[in-house]
């Protein structure tokens, strides 16, 4: 098993871990993505909102290739705020979310989020090219998609 050392992009904070593991397919289902939910605990709702908005921020300015890390930390950005919408079919696994629960307001992300979602399905983003089982990578455009279908447009409420 390889390790990677370096910094999580959502907090400049240092990192020496496996490389990403990865366990399925869902928006929690990789340590990447678990480690940003981590992330989220004791902060304010105002951090939350930030730390969720940069996410988004850094997948829309990524330019032809996006890194995995961002990606995934998006799709579980994008996950939470979906979440917290009214009639939302995506519920977060307490085990997967933060203890705390997410603030309101998170609908302010919803643009953000769909535009972020979106990139990572294109050509350029490491995380639709990083699956080893072609049928894990169907399966796992299917759940962003899910999530995408989920966040509507701002004008769906």
């Amino acid at each position: 098993m390889s390790v990677a050392s370096g910094t999580m992009p959502s907090s400049g904070q240092p990192y020496q871990e496996p490389c990403m593991g990865t366990w399925g397919t869902g928006p929690f289902d990789s340590d990447l993505a678990a480690d940003f939910v981590g992330e989220l605990e004791g902060l304010t709702h105002q951090q939350v909102i930030n730390v969720l908005g940069r996410a988004f921020q850094r997948v829309s300015d990524s330019g032809e290739r996006l890194d995995a890390g961002d990606a995934a930390e998006a799709v579980a950005a994008g996950a939470l705020v979906a979440s917290t919408l009214p009639n939302s079919p995506i519920a977060i696994d307490p085990d997967d979310g933060p203890r705390e629960p997410l603030p309101e307001g998170l609908a302010s992300l919803r643009a953000s989020a769909r535009l972020a979602l979106q990139r990572v399905l294109q050509d350029g983003s490491e995380m639709t090219t990083g699956w080893v089982n072609s049928a894990d990578a169907d399966q796992w455009r299917q759940e962003v998609r899910q999530v995408l279908q989920a966040l509507g447009t701002p004008a769906d409420h």
